[in-house]
């Protein structure tokens, strides 16, 4: 069973040719490996064991998930199978989709069952929703300035180690795209792999002749003719790493009409950029805008759970 997020790179989902699912359809298949994944995070705050459930055997009680701030939810499936893996007798109801947008002082989702399975969840469930909601929440702001240009907001690989699936999902969610989940996704050149292999050619030429037939060589040009040179290489998509909107503006027909003369489309991506300048780098003729902000630079979204306990 193989997690559904991204199955490929940016250079083939993301064209405007094949938009991507509304967010709020984003699927994250929960496999065994992620099983075994949240129930080491749950053990992690477990330890030798919950020392306040002495306090609560024989109790049972609902609770209900409240949002403390507005933004975008991701996270209800993975708090869902977090709870199970104590007590899968936990009734859990989800009030929201993950993608969707919800307001300060909403019901996100209620369980009912056992107190010393819920309050020994908590915590561990809470923090993995509220991190992967915070990144979904500025994704989805991202992508709010780019509604209407075609253009689209991709992800990096400026992850958490041994969170980025998860975190890619919750970018997913806030109606970004997938950018490459890792170094076997698609190739991607960089300054010091054109200079140990000699130029582009022929590092392009190397990784052709080794790499599967589907995948897509992608260059990081930082100057014009870096860019132009990849296009006669036969690079698959060019990343326009910090050039600025003007510089942009003048240098997208050429690359698109050198496209045009060898017969096969390329995409184009801007990276490096102000996120606060994301319409005007749209406005270039662009086809993709790629940021780690999302990631590296948003706070955990709000969230908290109230209990009403009842004895048995």
């Amino acid at each position: 069973m193989k997690c559904s997020i991204a199955p490929k790179s940016a250079v083939e989902n993301a064209t405007k040719q094949n938009p991507p699912l509304p967010n709020y359809l984003a699927h994250l298949a929960i496999t065994p490996a992620l099983q075994q994944q949240l129930r080491q995070w749950l053990n992690e705050d477990l330890g030798r064991g919950d020392l306040s459930a002495a306090a609560l055997v024989g109790c049972s009680g609902e609770a209900h998930w409240l949002a403390k701030q507005a933004g975008v939810f991701c996270g209800g499936s993975l708090a869902k199978t977090i709870f199970h893996c104590l007590d899968p007798n936990l009734k859990i109801q989800l009030l929201v989709n993950d993608g969707d947008a919800i307001t300060a002082g909403q019901r996100l989702l209620e369980i009912e069952g056992a107190a010393t399975a819920m309050v020994a969840a908590e915590r561990t469930a809470l923090n993995l929703a509220m991190r992967l909601s915070g990144i979904a929440t500025a994704t989805a702001a991202l992508v709010n300035q780019l509604e209407g240009t075609g253009v689209r907001l991709a992800d990096t690989r400026k992850t958490s180690p041994g969170l980025r699936i998860l975190e890619k999902y919750a970018c997913r969610c806030g109606g970004g795209c997938n950018h490459r989940l890792g170094l076997d996704d698609a190739a991607m050149l960089k300054e010091n792999h054109l200079a140990w292999a000699g130029g582009i050619h022929n590092a392009i030429t190397a990784i052709r002749a080794n790499a599967p037939w589907p995948a897509r060589v992608i260059v990081e040009a930082e100057t014009a003719e870096e860019a132009k040179a990849s296009i006669t290489a036969g690079a698959d998509g060019i990343l326009l790493d910090e050039f600025s909107v003007a510089e942009l503006q003048q240098l997208v027909p050429q690359l698109r009409s050198l496209a045009l003369e060898r017969g096969s489309p390329v995409l184009l991506e801007a990276s490096g950029i102000n996120p606060e300048q994301l319409r005007a780098y749209a406005s270039s003729g662009i086809d993709l805008i790629s940021s780690s902000a999302p990631c590296t630079r948003s706070s955990w979204l709000d969230l908290s759970m109230r209990f009403n306990t009842n004895k048995g």
